[in-house]
């Protein structure tokens, strides 16, 4: 693939620079940060070894510290003054985080400049690595699922196609034929990310009812549904503490979460009725019954998936941009999203045609003065406008 991501200058500068913090990368699965690696090692001038933790049987942190070794001997052998090792899939490897730990620091005291990069699919078992024993030795470069800027300057998609095929570069060779697109949703990226980066590292007592909460989740993606009514749904039955765990599991592997409401106390956000959220709109309408022609000839269909996708895009960017995603409602009235900034929060009504009349900004700008209030689609910025603006001018 010709096409290079921004993070590939990102991770180009940083490569280049003198030895001073590992480079971790981080993102769901399929977004491509192996392919944004290659390109890097494409066009770096440093001696490099770029290894897989998917491509060893048993894996272990002495692996891990054996290929470290190689790498200063390889220094010493061929007199090179800098060289750059890349793990990827790391959070694989039992213990990396201390292997990790142990052989920087090792490098850090000999003045040896071995920089390194770290992949990992799997954001919560990374992060918890990171934050136990890499203090102060990294960087994080976050990739997000691909927004319909990327998929259109990549495969010059329409927005009709992105709001209904969502942000997957591989799954873009399938659109044409529906059923081979959904099993390569299905079958590459969602069940992965479930087996692989939940199931294998957590014990969790009924996998079936994570699975069911997960497409129950996806088709109320952009509706309020509270987790009793959920339960209530589910063939296998599980308390409401059980599945706020399940959801905050599948928010951490970029597939589904749960908005809380916006409130300025914490209590009442926690207590809230979740709204649901795909980070990507693929992984809603994979599971709908409404192909994409159909939703194409029905403006209340439509509705509900544009409204998924602008909600998808504020989730997948949230971390990148640096704020957090609510919802707010007061009886009939509702602000579809807003994003809080530290001290600054924004509202977003987005009318797609579906609903009637709704007051929710102005009640919500009366209670709360935000520094924005923005409506997205009829009346106010273009659907297509919105999906490819840069999300930190809204806090300008």
């Amino acid at each position: 693939m010709d096409y290079k991501r921004a993070q590939f200058e990102e991770v180009m500068n940083r490569i280049n620079e003198p030895r001073g913090r590992m480079q971790v990368i981080v993102g769901p699965r399929q977004v491509g940060k192996t392919t944004l690696v290659g390109q890097v090692l494409e066009e770096c001038t440093l001696p490099y070894d770029n290894y897989s933790a998917d491509d060893v049987t048993g894996v272990s942190a002495n692996w891990l510290a054996q290929v470290w070794e190689a790498q200063r001997m390889k220094m010493l052998s061929r007199g090179e003054s800098k060289r750059l090792l890349v793990i990827d899939e790391v959070q694989k490897i039992k213990n990396w985080s201390e292997t990790v730990k142990a052989e920087w620091d090792r490098d850090t005291r000999e003045k040896r400049e071995l920089i390194v990069v770290l992949l990992g699919s799997s954001r919560m078992w990374i992060e918890k690595g990171l934050t136990e024993s890499l203090a102060g030795r990294f960087e994080l470069i976050r990739l997000s699922h691909w927004t319909y800027r990327e998929m259109k300057e990549c495969f010059g998609w329409t927005l009709q196609q992105y709001v209904y095929y969502g942000g997957y570069p591989g799954a873009a060779r399938y659109i044409n034929d529906d059923t081979r697109w959904r099993n390569y949703v299905k079958d590459s990226l969602i069940e992965p990310s479930i087996s692989k980066d939940i199931l294998m590292d957590t014990k969790i007592m009924k996998p079936q009812l994570l699975r069911q909460l997960f497409e129950i989740g996806s088709d109320y993606s952009g509706e309020l549904l509270s987790l009793t009514k959920v339960a209530a749904q589910l063939q296998d039955a599980g308390n409401v503490t059980t599945l706020a765990g399940y959801l905050h599991l599948l928010d951490e592997c970029g597939l589904l979460c749960g908005l809380q409401k916006y409130a300025e106390d914490d209590a009442r956000k926690y207590n809230s009725v979740p709204k649901f959220q795909v980070h990507n709109n693929a992984l809603r309408n994979v599971y709908a019954d409404e192909d994409f022609t159909e939703i194409m000839e029905n403006p209340q269909i439509w509705g509900r998936y544009v409204e998924s996708a602008i909600g998808a895009y504020l989730v997948s960017q949230a971390q990148i941009c640096d704020y957090k995603v609510y919802y707010w409602r007061d009886k009939a009235d509702e602000v579809d999203y807003v994003l809080v900034r530290r001290k600054k929060n924004v509202a977003i009504e987005v009318k797609s045609g579906r609903r009637t009349i709704n007051n929710g900004l102005p009640k919500f700008a009366e209670a709360y003065k935000p520094h924005k209030s923005l409506v997205v689609g009829s009346g106010g910025l273009s659907f297509e406008e919105f999906l490819t603006m840069d999300l930190n001018l809204l806090f300008k």
